[in-house]
């Protein structure tokens, strides 16, 4: 085997992020291709579902002042540390070098996280490649490479005016507090701020992209990034889904579940057909305890039944505001065999795709809405952060495929709108439900043979393997 079927993939230490990734890989390995990917040690437990015959690349977790000894996943930071998240594992640069210099069988491409632009100066120094990888949409990945290329600044106190991207399709336009969090905590000067915008800027130097995204749900932005970069080495590849060989447990994907996939699945199948909303805010997002009570007294005043993924309880911010995430007492008691709360990880795939859910109460978070579109699912939309607020534009005013709810990480909901919008996905004959199943349908063409995403993903391996030939 030549070092033109070797890749090296280095994931983003996030659940959000490592997942599309890996099940790239698993696809490359399937195409038989050899994979490297580089995790720290804490991390191995996502990998434990992967095929054997990958390989892992095992470097300690850079030492950084503003990172906690021992925290190797964004689900352990403490808030606000991202920037020094990035900056530390920017330190495994060197490590790299030296296992790459040192290896029998060194990779012809680089394959990284969107998050980990300093691959790129990487792999110029390596004289090889690097792809980026993108686990956000190509609507959402366009408004990030506007925002670093451009760097527009808002004014004091004009934190409600909106900004105009004019260049992308549809001239998108949002409020300052909806703009990416990192790019609005940019400081000039700021040795962490400098590394976040250089990487982007690296981002768009690289050779090429990879979205994980497919034609039918994005061909505009797809085809806008393309103009931007300057080039046509921008793949479109998803929906990304786990491939898995007989000895593997789908609904490990991410981790293992806090409930039984069965039991959840055995519970589901006690339901009628279109009947349940299935409610999280992913991997991350712990909601406050009034969001916990106005969304709990929606869910019971709803009638609907529902299945609740919540995160476990953490202590307060920074302020010290006490415990976030609390399931309001008796309120598991008060819905009986209507609600069934999963407190930790779920089979979200297993769940959004059984016959009886109906609607995805989500953050928008781009993994979800993948998954939930590729289901077939009515989505309900509560954005909070980072890229959710644009997947939110796409999925109701572009895509119509769901409402609006909520919008904010603080913003407590009315109840009684969380009550009706529940009540009213379950109802026959959504227009939202019919569009999300022609959207479930586009999804799976694309994946198949000949459909636009299998074809993507042949032209990306074609290129890497014929470049420099």
């Amino acid at each position: 085997m030549s070092n033109r079927e070797h890749y090296l993939i280095l994931p983003f230490p996030a659940q959000g992020h490592m997942i599309p990734l890996l099940d790239l890989a698993c696809m490359l390995e399937a195409r038989g291709v050899s994979i490297t990917i580089l995790v720290t040690p804490k991390n191995l437990f996502l990998l434990s579902d992967l095929p054997s015959s990958i390989q892992v690349l095992v470097l300690p977790f850079p030492h950084h002042p503003s990172v906690p000894v021992g925290v190797e996943n964004m689900k352990d930071a403490p808030p606000g540390i991202i920037k020094s998240f990035m900056q530390a594992l920017g330190g495994l640069y060197d490590p790299i070098v030296q296992w790459f210099r040192s290896h029998p069988l060194p990779p012809c491409v680089v394959v990284s996280d969107m998050f980990l632009g300093w691959t790129h100066h990487l792999a110029c120094h390596l004289g090889i490649p690097r792809v980026v990888f993108s686990p956000s949409g190509a609507f959402a990945l366009s408004t990030m490479y506007a925002l670093w290329k451009d760097m527009p600044k808002m004014e004091r106190g004009s934190q409600n005016d909106f900004l105009l991207f004019e260049r992308i399709p549809n001239s998108p336009k949002y409020p300052w507090s909806q703009i990416s969090p990192l790019f609005r905590g940019f400081v000039e000067g700021d040795p962490a701020s400098e590394l976040v915008k250089d990487g982007f800027r690296a981002n768009m130097a690289s050779w090429g992209l990879v979205v994980n995204s497919f034609m039918d749900l994005e061909r505009v932005y797809v085809d806008y990034l393309k103009k931007e970069l300057g080039h046509n080495r921008v793949w479109a590849v998803g929906p990304l889904l786990p491939v898995y060989d007989d000895k593997s447990d789908p609904t490990h994907r991410g981790g293992p579940s806090a409930v039984s996939a069965s039991k959840v699945l055995s519970w589901l199948d006690t339901c009628q057909d279109q009947k349940v909303v299935y409610v999280s805010f992913g991997s991350q997002a712990v909601l406050t305890n009034p969001q916990m009570e106005a969304l709990a007294l929606g869910l019971e005043q709803s009638g609907a039944k529902f299945v609740w993924a919540v995160n476990e309880p953490t202590q307060g911010d920074e302020e010290g505001q006490g415990e976030y995430g609390k399931i309001p007492p008796e309120f598991e008691g008060r819905v009986g065999g209507r609600g069934l709360v999963i407190k930790g990880w779920a089979p979200q795939v297993s769940i959004l795709n059984h016959r009886a859910v109906s609607a995805f109460l989500t953050h928008c978070g781009w993994n979800s809405t993948l998954e939930g579109l590729a289901a077939g699912v009515q989505m309900l939309a509560w954005p909070m952060g980072a890229d959710q607020f644009v997947n939110a534009t796409l999925l109701v005013d572009e895509l119509k495929v769901g409402i609006t709810v909520c919008e904010g990480s603080q913003t407590v909901p009315d109840p009684t709108k969380i009550a009706r919008a529940v009540a009213d996905s379950v109802k026959e004959d959504r227009e939202e439900r019919v569009r999300a199943l022609q959207l479930r349908t586009a999804a799976l063409e694309a994946v198949k043979e000949g459909g636009s995403s299998f074809k993507d993903f042949n032209e990306f391996m074609r290129e890497v393997q014929e470049k420099d030939l």
